[in-house]
């Protein structure tokens, strides 16, 4: 609990005794408001000063009675009255001390005084003592002590009075024994002191260390009263509050407008019983109505409860955050929180979140969705000792038909291919799409093994038959292959590698085919591991190479930026697609040395360009769960001498799958030096609305199935594209729209709000040259 601005030193305290007790001002903290803390309460101390001084001095007189004159003794006796109503008379003015501060004057008048109250028992001990007995000597002594001690008990919110008193007291105690010659008295006298002495100041730390405590929280919660008074004022959401009987009391007008009604229309109504609307008859309540009665109930905390509400204008979303409240007796008096209507977040949160596990161009679920159901299966099959099975499809022939009629003639198609596959699936089946011309089948149960070879002919039969899209008579085939779980994997990613090897197979057979997995099918790997060696080496024998593809603002059509594309031309194996040699990176970890070297070479090469004029590289996840990528950026940036903020890293939502901390912290950082951040095929994949949240991104990339949907008039896609580009600008994050083939579909990208566009109408990826020159042409035309 640190707060410099209140004047208040950090808990624990670190002040030195000097510091504690107001000698030397502290090196955090206000000397005026720790003196005004411990001050405060002297006023409280001085019944307790006059009754034990009084006692003691009664005492002290019965025991000298005597031996000294009576007159002598009364004026002793008004010496200490005189000495006690002083210090009194300075403490009564500190009654006020912890609002208006502490004046050093005072402190030290404060400090006078009660060395003022020591003169009387001085004189006592070096004066009475030598006219009494031992007998009254020790008595004596024993009421000093008793002195010492009450005062380092009383007087812990004045530790400067702890000490003049005790000490000088004391000493004059150890110096009565010393004139005796009671040498051992003497050392008891002094230890005695001392150790009242260390303990007060300690116990005046801690008083001290308390009184801070309240000064913060009573600080804190007045802090808390102005934000909510301000959250009221600016009508930010509403505040909420109920009684012990849960019934809404104070209610404000937006709560109230929230509800539909007027404050006084709903003070004293049953909280639950409103918002519940015809299930409080009923009794049928939403499951986050019963949760937010539970935690009432118990008068447990809660933070972002999404409750649904009935409501007279229909169905609502409410998000709620609530504390018990308690008097200043500690006794619950009900609850306070905050609330906001969160219906239309919830509505496109429920749209992204559809777009996450769904397939917009086939309305089939997606590799993120199919994961899971197959985990499921995989479950289900561990727990009932039964089998399941998993079936990846790949279209033959399809290639042919999107390059030579188009994109749109592919995507129709697609969407006619899935509604086939859809037909042919029973309640035991799960199909879904991964991903361009694959699709995968999820059987849940695959006890009887016939079951799954009928299930792959009838794929087979089902998808050969021909269509016709557009007045074109088409025909495509579908390979299969298949895994059994657990037999062929035990785990997700097993058996789907496993039935990814048998796919191939019935590709290498010719297509049209269902081939099961074997184990020597891991024999066929043998070329992924010639790939493997192949790129081990592809660096130093400088075979690889970027390109880059130009991204232009959507209103100007300026290039304001370029992706860098990684090629591979190998020695051995000829032009390697990046389709095939990225992913064999990315599992081997060799995208790790192959990263470093395409973001320094892109950096390199942005130097060339305007420095309005970003580059943007993409990254996988491996590059960064890297502990030092980081630093690779800063190294890249430092040798090029490229400016931080002209660097942009692409990133896809894949990234966050594996260690979403990590992905973060590291992205964070990536921030943090200067560089913009990139979602790349955001819909396409594991969307996270969580992520888009709490990182920065600067760009949201829509990808091109959308673009190719909107250019189709697909409702969903046009919608979808209208979401994003709204939730990009609330989010101060710019758009760009990937796959844009034609000035129609550029027209109408930028009718739909996107920032930037990329595609083949504005460019093809090219080589560094062709960049550069495309560069200085703009830069000419400029000019």
């Amino acid at each position: 609990m640190s707060d410099k601005h209140s004047g208040l030193p950090s808990l624990p305290l670190r002040l030195n005794a000097l510091q504690v007790i107001g000698l030397r001002d502290p090196g955090e903290g206000d000397w005026t408001r720790l003196r005004s803390l411990q001050y405060a309460e002297l006023p409280k101390v001085n019944p307790i000063r006059i009754g034990s001084h009084g006692l003691a001095a009664m005492l002290a007189v019965t025991l000298y009675a005597d031996v000294i004159a009576h007159w002598i003794l009364g004026l002793w006796l008004l010496t200490i009255v005189a000495a006690v109503w002083n210090v009194g008379r300075l403490e009564n003015k500190f009654v006020d001390a912890d609002k208006r501060g502490s004046l050093r004057s005072e402190f030290f008048r404060q400090a006078l005084g009660v060395a003022g109250c020591t003169v009387p028992w001085v004189a006592a001990l070096l004066f009475f003592v030598p006219l009494g007995g031992t007998t009254e000597h020790y008595a004596l002594w024993a009421l000093v002590a008793m002195l010492i001690a009450g005062s380092a008990a009383a007087m812990s919110s004045a530790p400067v009075a702890i000490v003049v008193f005790d000490l000088i007291v004391g000493v004059a105690a150890t110096a009565s024994f010393l004139l005796v010659s009671n040498f051992g008295f003497a050392i008891a006298s002094i230890g005695y002191t001392i150790a009242i002495v260390v303990a007060a100041l300690r116990s005046a730390r801690t008083y001290l260390s308390a009184r801070i405590a309240e000064a913060g929280v009573a600080e804190k919660d007045e802090v808390v009263s102005l934000l909510l008074r301000e959250f009221e004022e600016k009508e930010s959401d509403w505040l909420w509050q109920v009684d012990t009987n849960r019934r809404i009391r104070s209610a404000s007008p937006r709560f109230a407008f929230a509800l539909g009604a007027q404050p006084n229309e709903i003070e004293g109504e049953s909280f639950i019983k409103r918002i519940a609307g015809s299930a409080w008859e009923s009794g049928n309540f939403a499951p986050s109505l019963h949760e937010l009665a539970e935690k009432l109930k118990n008068r447990e905390h809660f933070s972002n409860l999404l409750v649904q509400v009935e409501l007279e204008g229909g169905r609502r979303w409410w998000e709620l955050s609530g504390t018990p409240l308690h008097n200043e007796n500690g006794a619950y008096i009900g609850f306070r929180g905050v609330g906001s209507d969160v219906t239309e977040q919830r509505d496109r949160d429920e749209k992204i979140a559809y777009l996450a596990r769904y397939d917009t161009l086939t309305g089939l679920p997606n590799r993120l969705m199919l994961n899971e159901a197959l985990g499921e299966a995989m479950r289900y099959a561990d727990k009932w000792k039964t089998r399941c099975a998993f079936l990846m499809i790949d279209l033959d022939r399809f290639k042919a038909v999107n390059d030579s009629l188009g994109h749109h003639i592919g995507d129709k198609l697609l969407a006619k291919v899935s509604r086939r596959l859809a037909e042919v699936m029973t309640e035991n089946e799960q199909c879904g799409r991964l991903g361009g011309d694959e699709f995968a089948v999820v059987m849940r149960d695959a006890s009887d093994r016939s079951r799954v070879e009928q299930l792959a002919d009838s794929i087979i039969h089902t998808l050969s038959q021909p269509y016709v899209i557009d007045n074109h008579n088409l025909f495509i085939g579908a390979s299969v292959g298949s895994a059994i779980g657990p037999r062929d994997g035990n785990t997700v990613e097993m058996l789907m590698r496993n039935a990814d090897l048998a796919l191939y197979r019935a590709k290498d057979e010719g297509g049209n085919e269902h081939f099961e997995y074997v184990p020597s099918l891991h024999a066929d790997a043998e070329e992924r591991r010639t790939m493997e060696a192949a790129l081990r080496n592809a660096v130093s024998n400088e075979e690889l190479e970027l390109n880059f593809q130009p991204v232009v603002n959507a209103k100007t059509e300026t290039v304001v930026s370029f992706e860098a594309l990684l090629r591979w031309n190998s020695e051995e194996l000829g032009f390697v697609s990046p389709a095939k040699f990225i992913p064999l990176a990315e599992d081997t970890r060799l995208i790790v040395p192959i990263g470093d070297w395409v973001l320094h070479q892109a950096c390199k090469e942005a130097t060339n360009w305007t420095d309005d004029i970003k580059v943007a590289v993409n990254v996988s996840g491996e590059q960064l769960l890297e502990p030092n990528f980081p630093a690779t950026i800063v190294r890249a940036l430092a040798e090029t001498g490229l400016p931080a903020h002209r660097l942009e890293i692409e990133v896809t939502e894949s990234v966050f799958l594996r260690d979403g901390r990590t992905a973060r912290q590291t992205l964070e950082e990536i921030t943090a030096l200067g560089c913009s951040i990139a979602l790349d095929d955001f819909g396409t994949g594991y969307s996270s609305l969580g992520y888009l949240r709490t990182l920065r991104f600067s760009t949201i990339k829509v990808d091109r199935s959308f673009v190719q949907g909107a250019a189709q008039d697909n409702q969903e896609s046009l919608a979808i594209i209208r979401a994003v580009v709204a939730m990009a600008r609330s989010l101060e994050m710019s758009t760009t729209a990937e796959g844009v083939e034609d000035a129609e579909q550029a027209a109408l990208i930028r009718e739909l709000g996107c920032t930037k566009i990329q595609g083949y109408y504005f460019g093809r990826p090219m080589k560094a040259l062709e960049a550069r020159s495309l560069v200085s042409k703009r830069r000419t035309r400029a000019a």
